[in-house]
């Protein structure tokens, strides 16, 4: 089976890259690693860890603040304290740009020192280079699929892409299920028309995983929101 070194989520990407960069340098001369690129490493891993921590914190900042929309358009509960605005992130200066393509530069070096003829099993270790053995039950892969609003009131589809392809998502709006989207990149926004002001509806989704344009495995279970309103 194969084996997946640089891990597919953005927290394991994130943390893969900072031990590579703080690592590479060490091996620089033996598997013929250039100053450039050892520089872009650190960059790269600075640059990326900036922004998605920026992401990160920004998503919350956004359910708060329509959570404090809501409370202001709606009231609250007899006796509650109002909620404190929120406040955006503030995360100071962001770190120099680097060129797009981070994990695609460092998959290319990190391919480099694997193949080399004096490629070690230690040295490998200590990079980061020795992946676990990927299997994919087609059988009874199930996606976990989770609701939040995001701008605007919008549903949002939250769901795990572990090994697969994407998932095909359905939503039932109250006349049944019907197709949405297929999505390669969690999360997905369904950015259909909002109900009318005042009419409030439940939405329900649920999602099946793709492999190789094919649906594998079981659906997941039905998730619902309150959309609108």
């Amino acid at each position: 089976m194969k084996k997946q070194f640089i891990p597919k989520d953005d927290k394991g990407k994130e943390l893969w890259l900072k031990n590579f960069a703080n690592n590479v340098n060490t091996y620089a001369t033996k598997y013929n690693i250039t100053v450039a690129e050892v520089s872009d490493m650190v960059a790269s891993a600075l640059h990326f860890t900036y922004w998605l921590n920026y992401k990160n914190q920004y998503a919350e900042f956004i359910l708060k603040l329509t959570a404090y929309k809501n409370e202001a358009r709606d009231g609250i509960i007899a006796g509650a304290t109002p909620s404190v605005v929120p406040a955006p992130p503030a995360l100071g200066v962001a770190p120099a740009a680097v060129a797009p393509g981070i994990f695609v530069r460092a998959n290319s070096i990190a391919l480099r020192i694997k193949k080399h003829n004096l490629v070690t099993e230690a040295d490998m270790q200590q990079l980061g280079l020795i992946g676990e053995e990927q299997t994919i039950d087609v059988l009874n892969a199930t996606p976990e699929i989770t609701l939040r609003t995001v701008g605007g009131g919008k549903p949002e589809v939250v769901w795990n892409k572990g090994s697969f392809d994407g998932v095909e998502i359905w939503v039932d709006r109250g006349e049944g299920f019907v197709f949405l989207a297929v999505d390669s990149h969690p999360n997905y926004t369904d950015t259909s028309a909002m109900p009318a002001p005042n009419a409030s509806q439940v939405w329900k989704y649920k999602a099946i995983y793709l492999l190789h344009d094919e649906r594998v495995g079981n659906w997941s279970a039905v998730v619902s929101i309150n959309v609108g309103g």
